[in-house]
């Protein structure tokens, strides 16, 4: 069956309007590159001004080629485009190539790229570009760039990279042999290709090992949610550099939730959903995808790795303890094993420096450690750490290490270098190739460590189980929110109302309601303000706590109603200590509701530590992610107070986001802050709602 994408990507025929024999230009370079990778269509170049192209016969226009052709490259100016693309579309193309940036002075409205975007949508064409630097279909041998690259790209790629910057794609294909792609793709302005149809394309139609994504954007959230869960489900990895940032809203959050989640949040949640790997660089990006693309799985267990100085070897140990790198622990008898291998004076540990006297007999003393350390349960993937040769060469001596250790245990090894070598090395690529990568640089290298791991644990993850709330609790909850207002009170009972644990609240209006509120709450208790207009209490004194008599709620209502006016809630005093939390939802402008979870009450502004997800999800994915907070020692024992009962806050967060997937579309925002965690369980003492039809008239910052 063929797919959406064959014309753009693998098409029968190609016309390159504005073909050139002049040197540098783009009209030259496409049939270059065309010719180059040995394109197995019909190359028709069109150009009144040639006879031929780099020895193709050269037509005068679309309508005296011999045949309708699929696919059309444009190498003309903006001011002649547009001209050019109705002619195509008249011939009967199918797909189009626009590199330039359909901008030029003093044109009418609507602009060129508006007026582009109608013929494409009118007529069918489906278009790489605008404003981008052609792909690489390496495994078709289709080469639709218009500019300079190198001139052996194999045709038995297995890596994919699809780029929203031109340059990040040309940066990393031109420049890096250890990586053989069957898919490079610079996507520019996605007029109607976005990337999740190229991530489509290379999933269905190309033996891919791994996806590499430059993001700036996602155009359709819908399809490239459904695109990612194709590639985790059949076990594809993505590598991601995410650069800018969403727009949650332009206006001020009205709760801690929106508040403390960051611009980013949907991007982290979206890449922890689907076990994206996110890194941050442009080394790491490459480093990763190399390391991703070796086809040794990584099974359980942590890094083992050789050195030859004690210096570099610190260094190292270092680096995996700042970047939390999981060093495996060999066993005691890898231990005795080591320890009959090296020369007197060297530890036997992992990382392991094994240069020692360096005699006739060392290269075997270094690869027999090696395979040793390899051989350990607790080794998942091994590497020779060691500096490169003179003009960044490799010793050959190294690469046995590697050959021996994956002979003897079948597990990933690499050969990294201390610092930034070269991908060119004919040796580098050609072991690179053989499975057994050569990188470069520790920290590249650890990050990637860090993500195959990552990816690891994300597969071998139990599924996703989120708890049920009975239907009828959730078209209760939908009535409610259909109300002009929600406010602290109505929000309590909703929340309550499905199951989650929140505190016993009764409204008063006047003295003795509030006394009789009292009364059937029982002391100690919490008076609150619940005047119409107040969100952020404390800032105004509207919060009374530690009422133990008639006496004192009398005076507390009177200083409330005299202050803030007569509506108040009272509450159960929560007498037991605990660790304050935040449980919050909020509206992603592309991916829709986030639950974000994280430290609350006190130390909410002062440390902002929150994470986010997307709903639906279980306990065990709380947990995991809440431990991944930046003060996560929190969440440990105090001996003032006891251990806090973590795992009720994780069981009231996956109900919670069971409520958020149920009724995102009718909430804006929700705030239950703060839930104490304590010994026996735990309990929110204050949320709000904002419904999707409220007013977005408050603009206080909630404390």
């Amino acid at each position: 069956m063929s797919h959406r994408l064959d014309p753009l990507l693998r098409p029968k025929s190609i016309a390159v309007i504005g073909a050139t024999e002049r040197e540098h230009s783009v009209g030259r370079r496409i049939v270059h590159n065309l010719l180059a990778g040995k394109f197995e269509g019909n190359i028709y170049p069109v150009n009144p001004g040639y006879e031929t192209v780099l020895g193709l016969k050269c037509y005068t226009d679309m309508t005296s080629l011999p045949e309708t052709v699929e696919h059309v490259a444009f190498a003309v100016n903006d001011q002649r485009i547009e001209a050019a693309l109705k002619e195509a579309i008249a011939h009967g193309a199918i797909a189009a190539t626009i590199m330039s940036q359909l901008i030029f002075r003093n044109d009418t409205e609507p602009g060129l790229h508006q007026r582009v975007e109608k013929l494409a949508e009118e007529s069918g064409l489906i278009i790489c570009g605008a404003n981008a630097m052609g792909f690489y279909n390496c495994r078709d041998g289709v080469w639709m760039c218009g500019f300079d690259t190198r001139e052996n790209h194999p045709r038995g790629g297995n890596v994919t990279l699809i780029s929203h910057s031109g340059s990040g794609m040309c940066g990393i294909v031109d420049c890096e042999e250890r990586l053989d792609f069957n898919l490079a793709v610079s996507t520019g302005q996605e007029i109607n290709v976005a990337m999740h149809e190229y991530m489509d394309f290379a999933i269905e139609e190309h033996d891919t090992r791994v996806i590499g994504l430059f993001m700036e954007t996602v155009r359709n959230p819908d399809a490239m949610l459904a695109v990612l869960k194709k590639a985790s489900e059949r076990r594809i990895p993505v590598v991601a550099i995410k650069v800018g940032k969403t727009k949650l809203s332009a206006r001020l959050a009205e709760s801690h939730s929106g508040a403390m989640a960051g611009e980013d949040a949907a991007y982290e949640a979206l890449f922890d959903r689907y076990g994206i790997q996110r890194v941050h660089d442009m080394d790491a990006f490459t480093t990763t995808l190399i390391m991703f693309a070796q086809p040794h799985a990584v099974p359980d267990g942590g890094l083992a790795t050789l050195h030859d100085s004690g210096g570099e070897r610190q260094l190292l140990i270092d680096l995996a303890h700042d970047m939390n790198v999981r060093l495996a622990d060999i066993s005691g008898a890898t231990t005795r094993r080591l320890e009959s291998l090296l020369d007197p004076g060297l530890m036997a540990v992992n990382p392991l420096d094994a240069w020692g006297a360096g005699g006739p007999g060392s290269d075997r003393i270094m690869a027999d450690c090696l395979s040793a350390m390899m051989q350990d349960p607790a080794t998942a993937i091994g590497a020779v750490v060691h500096d490169r040769a003179p003009h960044s060469a490799i010793y050959p001596e190294y690469v046995e290490y590697m050959r021996q250790a994956y002979r003897d245990s079948g597990k990933p090894v690499f050969l990294v270098s201390n610092r930034q070598g070269t991908g060119s090395d004919p040796a580098v690529v050609e072991v690179t190739r053989e499975g057994l990568p050569v990188l470069d640089g520790l920290r590249s290298f650890l990050g990637g460590v860090n993500c195959l791991f990552n990816y690891r644990d994300y597969c071998q993850r139990a599924t996703v189980i989120p708890p049920l709330i009975d239907a009828g609790l959730i078209d209760d909850a939908r009535r409610a929110l259909n109300s002009e207002s929600v406010d602290e009170l109505a929000s309590l009972d909703l929340l309550r109302t499905v199951g989650l644990p929140i505190i016993r609240a009764i409204p008063a209006e006047n003295e003795s309601a509030a006394l009789a509120a009292a009364e059937a709450i029982g002391y100690p208790l919490v008076m609150k303000t619940a005047q119409s207009g107040i969100r952020h209490k404390t800032q105004h004194a509207g919060v009374l706590t530690k009422l133990e008599r008639a006496g004192q709620v009398k005076s507390a209502y009177k200083n409330l109603s005299g202050r803030l006016g007569a509506k108040v809630l009272l509450m159960p005093m929560v007498e037991e200590e605990g660790l304050e939390m935040l449980l919050g939802m909020i509206q992603d402008s592309q991916f829709g509701p986030l639950v974000i979870m994280g430290l609350g009450g006190i130390r909410v502004e002062a440390l902002r530590d929150v994470v986010s997800a997307i709903p639906p999800f279980d306990s065990d994915t709380a947990m995991r992610l809440i431990r991944g907070l930046k003060h996560s020692e929190l969440l440990e024992f105090d001996p003032r107070q006891g251990k806090p009962d973590i795992s009720s806050f994780c069981d009231a967060a996956a109900l919670f986001s069971v409520l958020v997937a149920s009724l995102g579309d009718a909430v804006e925002e929700i705030d239950i802050n703060p839930i104490i965690v304590h010994g026996k369980g735990c309990v929110a003492v204050d949320a709000m709602i904002i419904t999707r039809g409220q007013s977005s008239k408050h603009t206080e910052e909630r404390s």
